[in-house]
């Protein structure tokens, strides 16, 4: 028993002693009294979700009744930014055109939209540049 409290001991002597000192820059933070606390920018939720299914703030909506729903949101606030977030994986249907009409039909709202997604772990290889596609039309 003796010899746990003295090799715990033992331990934390040599934890306090190999510990690293941070010093940090003396710094003067004033205080302001005449500001005003921020407030959160309005904000509406657009996500699609691996089915392919459409929620505004967590709401299923369908896609013909999207941009009126944000269109009242930006009635009451035109300060309001959306966001549009798809889920990652891979689902049931491609998520692509949906992304793609959700994009058509929110842009003319004026509305500010920012995609959401979560930063690669890599850095992008901006070396491979596909090859451009031509379209031929069908008779």
């Amino acid at each position: 028993m003796i010899d746990v409290i003295f090799l715990l001991l033992v331990f934390f002597i040599y934890a306090m002693v190999l510990m690293v000192r941070v010093d940090l820059v003396p710094m003067e933070l004033h205080s302001f009294e005449t500001g005003q606390p921020a407030e959160p920018v309005p904000a509406a939720t657009i996500s699609i979700d691996l089915s392919g299914t459409i929620f505004l703030d967590r709401q299923e909506v369908t896609l013909e009744d999207l941009a009126a729903r944000v269109e009242e949101r930006k009635t009451l606030d035109p300060a309001t930014v959306v966001y549009l977030a798809v889920a990652e994986g891979i689902g049931t249907t491609d998520r692509a055109p949906i992304l793609q009409d959700v994009w058509d039909r929110l842009r003319p709202t004026g509305l500010t939209i920012n995609l959401v997604g979560r930063p690669s772990d890599s850095p992008a290889d901006t070396s491979l540049n596909p090859a451009p596609t031509t379209v031929v039309p069908t008779p």
